[in-house]
């Protein structure tokens, strides 16, 4: 990083919103840099790799259910990509998911009306009530959402397109902003009088959004109860290390530069009175990082926590006793843990779904309730041949993770141990004889999602979708200050993958719109860059994606496990990890301008060396049984060439 660094904008956070933010402001040809605490793009989205029993096996490190890439619904992962004009694989699960309640199992499925006749066979009194509640809603989305989408926050629809839409649809519409301050068990009051497909209902509240049917908004639910069957749930082919790797390649490719393990201490501002107090209105001027680096922008983007932008990065001075207290009322969702584990093959039965939600008993919603991930169903090359990867994630049995002083290294060693088994044990119930077919496991506490995504608490997402701190009472994409803007799970709509994209839309809009360039709008007919493939993925995907060469290059680099703390070189020397990562999602020139600022002369025989270190590389009882690691010299030589 260069002292002083002029850019057009500066990002703050390499999450899927900064990400968008940033990627779509590249491409508008501003100058942007992210700044970034951890060592690599995409925050809970993203994924990890361990060598298990001499071969590598690859888990999401938290998003694994993925919405908005259908050519119908709220799709704003499709529209980003559309309008980047950068090619995605994707692959769609058969089924959203699958329930586990009260003994029975309810798979989602894109056809709403077959959804309705299964959820009819649960509840069989209330299915007149079932098909008109599905009926009314699917109606309403499909004139208020789907009609003419609108890929922005509430809080930045311009007036002229909110009454184009009210002209058109205009009971549709004010029947959908009725919804906007009640509870979505109001909503189904209005529908159902059986309290125990209420609390059916619950559970899908509790788990699209992380609040129960008295906190959600009705707002909320209601389109979420239809989009995720119309536009499905995705998955990347190749694992979740292609989205924000993808984004990156979009930002480096125009020019943008990433700053990896760079923490920002504090937002800079200037007065033209040159004095900053509380509800005074200065204008952003920077970043200062906790290495007291200083880099200098009129426009900030904030992608973090509301709680880190209000209590950390804004200076005192700035705040009035009402932002202070706003900020305190912010409830987060809730703590959670997650489970990463390798099992063998035949334990998971072939009709289970890659994604399953292990229900609580009706009436409670507790930490026995997780979702499990099993990507590999879809994606088997996520692992060798005879293994499935499970994610389970739920609330953590645990309260006291993050209290300072509260537990040893020891005793937080033995506390993850048992929350393992805890969740071992759900899994158990569901899948019989994962326990002793597991081969492999690792557990996520809050404090290690805190560490790694500064998430508050380790919660699941940002401040909880709750009446009350929801929507319009949330953080707004524009600031009381002039130049410095938010995007991520705290803003207004804040929950799930599409959404966070969307603020990143918002974002990267507002900004552009201050220097008197096009936003990003939905035009009809735009050129579609996502490509669905069918599932089960085949390890030959790549090739049938890319050219040959490319292909081959990426194939070679995504054999790395991209380590923490890689053995065949200091990451402070040259960030062998960061090059292959871009290397395998096709980034060629970000992997060859990083090799190219090393700190070292970088010679074959340097990196034969590396090559000999790679933890993967294995000498072998005999010739036969010789494992080459990576094959660092080969790609790091190829992508140099490639620039050249």
């Amino acid at each position: 990083m260069e002292e002083g660094m002029k850019y057009d904008c500066i990002i703050i956070g390499a999450g899927l919103s900064g990400l968008t933010a940033a990627a779509l402001l590249a491409k508008r040809g501003l100058s942007v840099a992210v700044c970034e605490h951890s060592g690599k793009p995409g925050g809970s989205c993203g994924v990890f790799k361990r060598l298990i029993n001499g071969k590598a096996a690859a888990f999401d490190q938290g998003s694994s259910m993925l919405f908005g890439f259908g050519p119908q619904g709220f799709n704003s992962h499709r529209f980003l990509f559309n309008c980047l004009e950068e090619p995605i694989n994707i692959i769609r699960h058969e089924y959203l998911y699958a329930v586990n309640y009260n003994g029975r199992k309810i798979r989602f499925s894109s056809d709403i009306d077959a959804f309705t006749d299964e959820l009819s066979d649960m509840f069989p009194r209330q299915r007149e009530n079932i098909v008109k509640f599905y009926s009314d809603m699917r109606a309403m989305y499909d004139k208020v959402i789907c009609e003419r989408p609108d890929y922005t926050t509430p809080d930045e629809i311009s007036a002229d397109a909110a009454l184009k839409g009210m002209m058109k649809h205009p009971l549709s519409y004010f029947r959908f902003l009725s919804y906007m301050n009640i509870s979505a068990r109001k909503l189904l009051d209005r529908y159902f009088d059986d309290e125990d497909i209420m609390m059916f209902f619950d559970k899908l509240t509790s788990t699209y959004c992380y609040a129960t049917v008295e906190e959600a908004p009705a707002i909320m639910v209601s389109v979420m109860f239809i989009d995720n069957h119309v536009g499905g749930s995705w998955y990347p082919a190749g694992s979740t290390l292609f989205l924000p790797g993808i984004l990156e390649k979009v930002i480096e490719e125009n020019s943008g530069h990433m700053y990896y393990n760079t923490t920002v201490e504090k937002i800079l501002f200037q007065s033209s009175s040159g004095c900053i107090s509380a509800g005074s209105h200065p204008k952003a001027a920077g970043v200062i990082t906790k290495n007291g680096s200083i880099l200098i922008s009129d426009n900030v983007v904030f992608s973090g926590t509301v709680w880190d932008l209000y209590n950390k990065l804004l200076p005192d001075e700035m705040l009035t006793e009402e932002m202070v207290r706003w900020t305190a009322s912010q409830a987060p969702t809730y703590p959670a843990s997650v489970l990463y584990a390798l099992v063998k093959r035949n334990v998971i039965d072939e009709d289970v779904c890659a994604i399953e939600m292990l229900a609580a008993p009706p009436g409670i919603i507790d930490e026995t309730e997780i979702t499990v991930y099993i990507p590999t169903m879809d994606d088997p090359t996520l692992c060798d041949e005879h293994h499935h990867v499970v994610i389970a994630i739920g609330p953590s049995a645990m309260s006291e993770w993050l209290a300072e002083g509260s537990f040893s290294d020891t005793k937080y060693r033995q506390e993850k141990i048992k929350e393992a088994d805890r969740m071992t044990d759900i899994l158990e119930g569901r899948f019989p004889g994962i326990k002793d077919n597991m081969v492999y496991r690792e557990l996520a506490t809050p404090f290690t999602i805190q560490r790694y995504t500064m998430k508050k608490g380790g919660a699941a997402a940002g401040p909880k979708q709750k009446l009350g701190q929801h929507m319009m009472k949330r953080q707004s994409i524009r600031t009381a200050w002039t130049g410095l803007y938010c995007c991520g799970e705290s803003t207004t709509m804040g929950t799930g993958t599409p959404t966070v994209t969307v603020s990143g839309i918002a974002a990267a809009n507002a900004v552009l719109r201050r220097f008197g360039k096009a936003p990003y709008v939905w035009q009809e007919n735009m050129k579609n860059y996502v490509n669905e493939l069918s599932a089960p993925l085949k390890k030959s995907w790549m090739r049938h994606a890319f050219p040959d060469g490319k292909a081959n290059l990426m194939e070679k680099a995504g054999r790395c496990l991209f380590c923490e703390k890689p053995a065949c070189c200091s990451s402070e020397l040259l960030d062998i990890p960061g090059i292959m990562r871009r290397t395998a999602c096709g980034n060629f020139k970000g992997a060859a301008d990083l090799a190219a600022h090393s700190l070292i002369n970088i010679t074959e025989g340097f990196l034969r060396k590396c090559e000999e270190k790679c933890i993967q590389a294995n000498d072998g009882d005999t010739a036969e049984d010789a494992i080459e690691g990576v094959e660092i010299s080969r790609i790091v030589g190829a992508i140099c060439d490639i620039k050249k």
